[in-house]
């Protein structure tokens, strides 16, 4: 089929490259002119494992293309996926603009029958809005549908997630947008769920605020055991064999981040309250999100005493492995209250210095963990990258003021880390 997809942040060029791969001839489209700029030289602005070869494979095929205009992606397009940013407004609220915006190209560019699908994660009712932009701004009666498609992708394993989705879900209102999806998505061979746009705009929504939950859960579950000593992994474990629970997303750690969770959650609590409903569940799962990070800087005080004039070496920036993402790292919070009382940082990560760059000041970035340890009187992890896990220990403690390490992953085992003679202290354990 020919595609559009309307964005090319994490979500549109990781679905349009992966549509192209299962057959589908796409053109991708952003404003942006220096990113689009990159494409064409097949350059990927951000990183996901396995993204940019495939992207080069499709590109070469000529079934992957892209566009700074939009008009011509929508003339020489059956379906228009919009996948534009939704950032959160101060109230929580999402900033539908951008959304509202391309409804209007599309409705002044719209020649024949066009499927349009919110593919951004934006709040129940959306659909509708969509539908009465498009109307408002037709030149001539022509007839088309809008549909809603969630995405579920992780960052880090968002090309697998694409070819391996639990679930494909799409909120339709005519037998012939619910035709045209399954069409789109029939190469993956999963289960395709079909309901109303507004069920599928919930859906979302509360996907991501049940995880979430399951964090947040975990995360007050540890802070028990570490008062009772007890071990918050054979917990989780143990809780996780129960197959109504599951283990996924029970890792006790420093709270989650991402543009996903702490956005989606807010956009729920004020979803809710709009329809009049109070989520006090949801209010928790903030607040106790919000305090594990404080959780791991206390840790930090209490192990080096006064923080003032110490250096304090970081690993990991990210707010997940695999991922150069740092927006509501949260990274950014510990190494801010870090500085506030006046400690040096050195940090380090393999993919996200950059970027974190533009948000943290007055750090030393390091080209590896031994440089980040090098004098250091204490190594905070905050990202569990497969680099951090493998690194040469001794290496580390002979590099290091004092031996002392605060981890806030929970990568390494408490009684192999004393045996070998460091101050260790971890999440619930």
């Amino acid at each position: 089929m020919r595609l559009a997809v309307i964005g090319t942040g994490y979500v549109g060029l990781t679905t349009g490259v992966c549509l192209a791969e299962i057959g589908h001839t796409v053109i991708c489209v952003d404003n942006d002119k220096k990113k689009i700029s990159l494409l064409k030289k097949n350059k990927v602005p951000i990183y996901e494992p396995g993204l940019e070869k495939i992207l080069k494979k499709n590109v070469k095929s000529r079934r992957l293309s892209f566009a700074g205009n939009i008009k011509d992606a929508i003339k020489k397009s059956e379906v228009i996926f919009i996948c534009v940013g939704t950032p959160p407004r101060e109230d929580g609220s999402a900033d539908l603009s951008y959304i509202e915006n391309v409804a209007e190209e599309i409705a002044k560019n719209m020649d024949n029958y066009k499927l349009i699908v919110d593919k951004s994660t934006v709040p129940v009712e959306t659909g509708e809005k969509v539908e009465i932009t498009i109307k408002r701004n037709l030149k001539k009666n022509i007839s088309f549908d809008v549909a809603s498609n969630p995405e579920f992708l992780r960052e880090g394993s968002a090309v697998y997630d694409t070819f391996n989705p639990d679930r494909v879900v799409i909120g339709v209102s005519s037998k012939r947008a619910e035709d045209i999806l399954k069409k789109v998505y029939r190469p993956l061979k999963t289960q395709i769920l079909v309901t109303d746009i507004k069920s599928a705009e919930i859906i979302k929504h509360a996907s991501n605020s049940f995880l979430a939950t399951k964090i947040s859960f975990i995360n007050a579950v540890a802070n028990i055991c570490e008062r009772c000593g007890a071990d918050v992994e054979k917990v989780a474990e143990g809780m996780g064999l129960d197959k109504r629970i599951g283990r996924s997303f029970l890792n006790a750690g420093i709270g989650f981040g991402g543009f996903c969770f702490p956005k989606d959650l807010e956009a729920f609590l004020w979803i809710s309250k709009k329809l009049g409903y109070n989520f006090e569940l949801l209010k928790n799962v903030k607040e106790i999100n919000e305090k594990q990070k404080q959780h791991l800087v206390k840790k930090i005080e209490d192990t080096l005493w006064v923080i003032k004039g110490k250096t304090i070496g970081i690993l990991g920036l990210a707010f997940k492995p695999n991922t150069d993402d740092m927006r509501f790292a949260p990274s950014i919070d510990i190494i801010n209250s870090l500085q506030s009382e006046g400690a040096r940082i050195k940090a380090y990560d393999s993919k996200a210095k950059e970027r974190a760059k533009e948000i943290l000041e007055n750090v030393i970035y390091c080209s590896n963990p031994y440089e980040a340890a090098k004098g250091s009187d204490c190594l905070a992890i905050l990202t569990e990258w497969d680099e951090v896990k493998k690194i040469d220990l001794k290496k580390i403690k002979k590099l290091m003021k004092h031996p002392i390490i605060i981890d806030g992953r929970n990568v390494f085992d408490p009684d192999k880390m004393k045996k070998m003679g460091f101050l260790y202290k971890s999440i619930g354990r």
